[in-house]
């Protein structure tokens, strides 16, 4: 029989978006890991009707609080009316579209126990498309995050991430809150800013892709789109895009503030 992982101190912050399917898989996964937090909470951004009536189901089945909102108003604001309602000590923060492995609940529990070690520490990341370009190997899998602002990796930016991370609940004081009425990917920029700016510390596990695994179904896509020079992989945009993100991450982490 597998073992029963309990984390009382923590809450499980989902935000939700017109995917029921996906989130119903999310909690499914943990459910199979014998992972049992100290509550769920699942922050709805005014999904159709269609998806809050299985959302109401789920709610039972899964034992989750819902917190809606009348109208749709963003990634950002899902992000703080969630996070508001968190009252354990931490949040393990998930994104619907994730599915956690069989890895999760072993290093998870470790992340808990550094996060407790080390009170400076302000978050632990267990997924990313990229490794994080300056690190220094700490215990356990997990590596220190070094912000360094010379380095020529326009990634630096990312010392904080949207994707599924550890962090103690009042993030938020620390940091502000999350950009409101801007696209998703500009708010998480912002918080990247505000993250670095105000001296933020963060781990990254190192084998990170085999802790959650981010699944999209054609039935379930991902609602986030970009701008196509973002993408391409055309030498010459390619070239510019890097100067570009050079030029303007560095003055914007010296010269911006978040703005509540």
């Amino acid at each position: 029989m597998n073992a029963v992982h309990k984390f009382h101190d923590v809450t499980l912050l989902v935000t939700h978006y017109n995917r029921s399917e996906s989130l119903e898989r999310l909690l499914s996964g943990f459910r199979g890991l014998n992972c049992s937090f100290g509550e769920i909470v699942v922050s709805d951004d005014c999904s159709n009707h269609s998806h809050q009536a299985l959302l109401k189901q789920l709610s039972t089945e899964y034992n989750f609080r819902l917190i809606g909102t009348s109208k749709n108003k963003g990634l950002a604001h899902n992000l703080n009316k969630g996070q508001d309602a968190v009252i354990t000590k931490y949040t393990l923060y998930v994104q619907e579209d994730f599915i956690p492995l069989r890895n999760f609940p072993g290093s998870f529990h470790d992340a808990l126990v550094m996060m407790e070690e080390r009170s400076e520490l302000d978050t632990i990341r267990f997924y990313s498309y990229l490794p994080y370009p300056y690190t220094i190997p700490y215990k356990k899998g997990f590596s220190e995050m070094l912000f360094k602002p010379l380095g020529l990796d326009y990634t630096k930016i990312y010392l904080y991430s949207d994707h599924p991370h550890l962090r103690r609940s009042d993030f938020l004081t620390k940091f502000g809150r999350y950009r409101e009425k801007i696209p998703s990917d500009k708010a998480e920029y912002k918080m990247c800013l505000s993250f670095i700016q105000n001296q933020g510390k963060g781990l990254i596990y190192d084998k990170f892709k085999t802790l959650f695994e981010q699944y999209n179904p054609s039935s379930e896509p991902s609602t986030v789109t970009r701008k196509s020079w973002t993408l391409s992989s055309n030498a010459v945009v390619s070239a510019l895009r890097y100067f570009y993100r050079q030029f303007k991450y560095n003055f914007d982490i010296r010269f911006s503030k978040q703005k509540n």
